[in-house]
């Protein structure tokens, strides 16, 4: 006994005309057309091995096999619109979780979120922090935002949202402040640079965009996560490079000073996704975020 399930295209055309008692409704309905029905209803006969329909007139009417299927199929294709319908529901209900790090989300988005609640009223988004260890291609994370180099990972759907442009900041209150504020970007060779084990590479990458010896420089306190280091910078205690965007507010407030700007990097800050995971909401997420990097310039 073959239990091979005949073809799904064959069993929904099917399925359509059997509820519809038509073929041209069926055709109209599953946006084919009248031929299309057709051929895969002899296909589907020819897989079982019976006939489903016979003339009646003008029309149709099934056979006693075709009563038995129909009533069969019909069960299954409603239990199946239910159960995408459930589910459909349930991904429009549940929350946009959102990764990104722990400085980029006490820095960045936290102080937008009530803008971008007005804005995307319907998106729900929750916003999870970490620090290396978010990946999007696990469960319970929708997408990732994040400061990365390309190439882009191939099963990865990126949408790159800004440049990023990185520079040295500090306090008003340092105490080197007044020799450093006018001085040539060489002047920090002679400073203890405050750095981050997150971004170790960060000193040297601006160092050689200004043509100095990175091997030249001296590196002080360091911090494992880019918030702390941020947070030592406030608190006058050096010297600290960071990304544009984490530093704006404090620069238009005067907390920090940039006084050799801020340098673009290979890097992108960019929305991450699984293609296999395509969400329209995430689409919708960075063109807000990309609208509102461009927002307010340092």
């Amino acid at each position: 006994m073959n239990r091979d399930l005949p073809p799904l295209n064959a069993l929904r055309a099917f399925e359509a005309t059997a509820r519809l008692n038509s073929v041209s409704q069926a055709a109209e309905q599953l946006h084919v057309t009248h031929g299309a029905v057709s051929r895969q209803l002899k296909v589907l006969e020819e897989h079982l091995g019976v006939s489903l329909f016979v003339k009646d007139g003008r029309g149709i009417k099934l056979t006693d096999a075709g009563v038995r299927l129909r009533d069969a199929s019909f069960e299954a294709f409603e239990r199946l619109r239910d159960v995408c319908g459930e589910l459909t529901q349930s991904s429009v209900d549940a929350p946009f979780v959102l990764g990104c790090s722990g400085s980029l989300l006490a820095r960045w988005f936290i102080p937008r979120l009530g803008r971008l609640n007005a804005d995307l009223p319907d998106l729900r988004l929750h916003l999870s922090a970490g620090e290396g260890d978010l990946d999007p291609r696990r469960p319970g994370l929708d997408a990732l935002l994040l400061f990365a180099e390309p190439p882009w990972p191939a099963d990865m759907q990126v949408y790159e949202l800004a440049s990023e442009r990185i520079g040295p900041v500090m306090s008003p209150h340092f105490a080197h402040y007044q020799a450093l504020r006018q001085a040539p970007a060489q002047a920090l060779l002679d400073e203890a640079l405050l750095h981050t084990t997150s971004r170790p590479q960060a000193w040297p990458n601006w160092a050689q965009h200004h043509g100095i010896d990175a091997g030249a420089l001296k590196y002080g306190q360091g911090f494992e996560h880019l918030y702390y280091l941020l947070e030592a910078a406030v608190a006058g205690l050096g010297v600290a490079i960071a990304p544009q965007p984490l530093v704006a507010e404090d620069v238009r407030a005067g907390r920090l000073v940039a006084p050799w700007g801020f340098s673009q990097t290979p890097a992108q800050l960019a929305l991450w996704l699984p293609k296999r995971a395509a969400d329209g909401r995430a689409r919708q997420l960075a063109q807000w975020l990309k609208a509102e990097l461009a927002r307010q310039p340092v």
